[in-house]
């Protein structure tokens, strides 16, 4: 393909509509997401068969940037040109994505399938109706359906800039937006890149909460209580060291006032002394985080609290 050849694809490619999807991904009401995969291609390619102008149809939680998926999603429910949403088997997602793109008030296709009710509060939007088994010849007629609408509420918008889709049903309303603004390429790279900082960060947290038992914060609160539950707070230390990241390092600073007052009981074994000791030598002291809880404390030998 020549370099004219390979500008001109690439101008056609920039020049399309951008459709935003909105729909279950996963299996509900009684469908699996096989069916739900089958509803996207029909909507993809009923609406991408539109002659002019072309559509790109994706879901609005596709992006070919990498950054945090809920900034996504309200970013493609709000700057898609058009969206089709899938309001079959009322799911939550899609009814919270539907209720941000109607406060946008920008313009919006409503299909469901025919086993779905209408719903109060989107009833007065005109609904496409599709067959949930998708009996092929009345999928035909629903994609050719679904095309004229689309094209038809897209060019509406175009020649009417008041032109509503929900909100000129009750009244006058200040329209929500977003604030866009322009950055360079390398301001874009420094947030794409404070995104991952904090989704990775947020994974550590995660990885840390499920795989450390809890319980530390509360055990002096109680007068007495058991070995088995030293044991665990001690294991939760050592785990916290063995992790090594920056948040493990400030669970084990918080911790560390209760694990000195573990160290100081008359009846601890040495075997969990010398455990102490290792941690405690490895966790400098801090103004905070030691000298809570009652003076008076003791082990019991039982399982059960005392």
């Amino acid at each position: 393909m020549s370099n004219k050849e390979d500008e001109s694809t690439s101008d056609s490619i920039k020049e399309r509509m951008q459709c935003g999807i909105v729909m279950p991904i996963s299996a509900i009401d009684g469908c699996t997401a096989d069916h739900w995969s089958e509803v996207k291609a029909i909507i993809t390619d009923a609406v991408e068969r539109i002659e002019a102008p072309k559509f790109t149809a994706r879901l609005v939680s596709d992006a070919d940037d990498v950054g945090v998926i809920q900034r996504r999603i309200v970013q493609g429910v709000y700057g898609a040109d058009v969206i089709v949403c899938d309001v079959s088997g009322k799911n939550p997602n899609v009814m919270f994505e539907l209720g941000m793109r109607l406060a946008f008030d920008k313009p919006t296709v409503i299909i469901k399938d025919d086993k779905t009710d209408y719903m109060f509060d989107t009833g007065v939007i005109e609904h496409i109706t599709y067959p949930r088994d998708l009996r092929f010849q009345r999928i035909v007629e629903f994609k050719q359906l679904l095309a004229q609408k689309v094209l038809a509420t897209y060019n509406a918008s175009l020649r009417d800039p008041d032109n509503s889709t929900f909100l000129k049903n009750f009244g006058t309303f200040k329209v929500a937006h977003l604030t866009e603004k322009e950055a360079s390429a390398e301001q874009i790279i420094l947030d794409a890149i404070g995104d991952l900082q904090r989704e990775v960060g947020a994974l550590r947290r995660n990885s840390i909460a499920g795989s450390i038992p809890s319980g530390w914060q509360n055990i002096f609160e109680r007068a007495a209580f058991t070995m088995e539950e030293i044991e665990s707070v001690v294991t939760q230390a050592e785990s916290l060291m063995a992790y090594g990241s920056g948040e493990a390092f400030s669970e084990l600073a918080a911790m560390r006032g209760t694990l000195k007052r573990i160290r100081g009981l008359p009846s601890l074994p040495d075997r969990l002394s010398s455990r102490l000791d290792a941690i405690l030598a490895a966790v400098p002291p801090t103004a905070t985080t030691d000298g809570f809880g009652p003076k008076k404390l003791k082990i019991t030998t039982s399982k059960s609290l005392a």
